[in-house]
C-alpha cells in the first residue's frame, strides 16, 4: 500500500527523517503501524548503486518476526543491507554472510559459530573482565570526557580483535577504520549529495583497508595456525569437497563482525548509561540486585534503543503477510525500532522497565537463521562492563545530550558527555 494523506509526510528514505529527534521518528513509526498494511516507499535510481523498485516497510512486531522466520520466502539475497550494494562491489569484496541464504549461509554459520560456543565464551570471560578493568583504570586516570571514545568504543573492538588475533598495536588503526565505515551508513537518499559521495568513497576505502589487513593475517595463519578465530576460518572446510574459506570471504566476515559485534555492544553501552541516568529508579533497582537483574536490564536496553535499525529482504514467491499480498521480487525492510515499540507485543512500550517479562524484542534480529550469532557475547560484554562501571564509579552518569550518528542503519552515538566523582575502589573484584 502506498502513502496516503495521513502519512504522506513520512519519508524513510530521506536524510531529514533520520536527523529528526528519536521521539519524532518513533511517533512516525507508530503512525505507520496504525496504518495497518505495510507501506510502500519508492526508491530513486542512484548512479553506481543497485536500485530497487522500492520497498514495503515492516513496522509491526508480528510482521518482522514472520519475515525473519520464513527465510525461504523472505530472502537475504542479493542484499540484506540498505542501500543494496551494487553487483560490482560484491564481486570486488565478496558477499558477507548476512547477504546469503542457505545452503551457503548455513555452512558458513556452522563454521563461525565455533567462536560463540559456551566453552569459547567461558574462555573469553576472563579476558573481557581484564579489559573492562583496564578501561576503568584509564578512565579514572584521565577523567571523564566522552563516554563513547573512553568506554563504549574500546571494549567491543578489543574483544573482537583478541578473538581474531589482531595484534594490539594495530587495534587503534582498526577502530579508526570502523569510524570511517560508519560515518556513512545506510541513508540512501543522501547519495545524491557531493558530501555523501565523499563519505561513501571513504567508507569503501576503509572496508578495503580492513580486508587487506585481515587477508595478510589469514595468509600468515594458513602457514602457522594458532588458536584464534582467523586460524579456524582459513583452515576450515566449507564444503564436503574440501573448499576452505577464501581470504575474500574472510574479509567479508570481518566486516560483519565489526559492524554486528562492535556496533551493537558499543551502541547498547552508550544508550544504556543514558537510560540509567534518565531513569534513576531503574538504576537503583538494578543495583539492589545486580546479578539477579542485569540480564533483564540488558534485554530492555537492547529493546528500548534498538542498536541496529533495519535489514531488508527480497520476496521470492507470491505471499500474503498480515492480509497484504506481496509479489515475488518485492522488497521489504524490517524496522526493528518500530517492532520493539509495538504495543501489541509490549505493554507500555515506551516505558523503560528492566523487569519487563516476557521481552520478545528483535534487537538482535528477529528469530530465524539470521538471529545474531554474537548475541550472547554481547550480553557478556555488557554485563561485565556495567558491573565494572557501577561497582567502581557508583555515581557515573551522563551530562547533556548525546551526539547521534546520522544513519538509517546504525542507531549509533558519536559522543556522550558524562561525569563521575571519586571511585569507590581501585579495582573491582572478579566474580565467577
Amino acid at each position: 500500500m502506498s502513502l496516503n494523506s495521513e502519512i504522506a509526510d513520512i519519508d524513510l528514505l530521506s536524510m531529514e527523517f533520520w536527523a529528526r529527534p528519536e521521539k519524532e521518528r518513533l511517533a512516525a513509526f507508530a503512525r505507520l503501524r496504525e496504518h495497518g498494511a505495510p507501506v510502500f516507499f519508492p526508491e530513486p535510481r542512484i548512479p553506481f548503486v543497485r536500485s530497487g523498485r522500492g520497498f514495503y516497510a515492516l513496522v509491526r512486531h508480528a510482521d518482522v518476526v514472520a519475515a525473519s522466520r520464513d527465510a525461504r520466502t523472505f530472502s537475504s539475497e542479493p542484499a540484506a543491507t540498505s542501500p543494496a550494494p551494487p553487483s560490482w562491489l560484491s564481486a570486488l569484496l565478496g558477499t558477507p554472510m548476512v547477504n546469503m541464504d542457505d545452503p551457503r549461509h548455513s555452512r558458513l554459520r556452522r563454521i563461525v559459530s565455533r567462536a560463540f560456543t559456551p566453552k569459547m565464551l567461558a574462555r573469553l570471560e576472563t579476558d573481557i573482565q581484564a579489559t573492562a578493568a583496564r578501561i576503568v583504570d584509564d578512565l579514572i586516570a584521565e577523567g571523564p570526557r566522552d563516554f563513547v571514545s573512553q568506554v563504549a568504543a574500546r571494549l567491543p573492538i578489543n574483544v573482537i580483535c583478541a578473538m581474531m588475533g589482531i595484534p594490539e598495536r594495530l587495534r587503534p588503526y582498526v577502530l579508526r577504520r570502523i569510524d570511517v565505515m560508519t560515518e556513512y551508513s545506510g541513508v540512501r537518499g543522501a547519495l545524491t549529495s557531493p558530501r555523501a559521495l565523499r563519505l561513501l568513497g571513504g567508507n569503501l576505502k576503509a572496508i578495503v583497508d580492513l580486508h587487506r589487513l585481515v587477508a595478510r593475517l589469514g595468509r600468515a595463519r594458513r602457514e602457522n595456525p594458532t588458536d584464534d578465530l582467523v586460524s579456524a576460518l582459513v583452515n576450515a572446510e566449507v564444503d564436503e569437497g574440501g573448499e576452505r574459506l577464501s581470504l575474500r570471504e574472510l574479509g567479508s566476515f570481518f566486516d560483519l563482525l565489526l559492524v554486528a559485534g562492535n556496533e551493537t555492544t558499543r551502541n547498547a553501552l552508550s544508550h544504556g548509561l543514558r537510560l540509567f541516568t534518565e531513569h534513576p529508579d531503574q538504576r537503583d533497582l538494578l543495583l539492589e540486585d545486580f546479578d539477579g537483574r542485569i540480564g533483564g536490564a540488558i534485554e530492555e536496553i537492547v529493546r528500548y534503543s534498538s542498536p541496529i535499525i533495519q535489514f531488508r529482504r527480497t520476496v521470492t514467491r507470491d505471499h500474503v503477510l498480515n492480509g497484504h499480498p506481496l509479489k515475488a521480487g518485492d522488497t521489504v525492510v524490517l524496522f526493528y525500532p518500530a517492532a520493539n515499540r509495538d504495543p501489541e507485543a509490549f505493554p507500555d512500550p515506551d516505558v523503560f522497565d528492566i523487569t519487563r517479562s516476557p521481552n520478545p524484542h528483535v534487537g538482535f534480529g528477529g528469530p530465524g537463521p539470521h538471529l545474531c550469532l554474537g548475541a550472547n557475547l554481547a550480553r557478556m560484554e555488557l554485563r561485565i562492563m556495567f558491573r565494572e562501571l557501577f561497582d567502581r564509579l557508583p555515581d557515573l552518569r551522563t551530562t547533556g545530550e548525546p551526539v547521534p550518528l546520522l544513519s538509517s542503519f546504525d542507531n549509533g552515538v558519536k559522543s556522550q558527555p558524562f561525569t563521575f566523582s571519586r571511585p569507590a575502589r581501585s579495582r573491582v573484584e572478579v566474580r565467577p
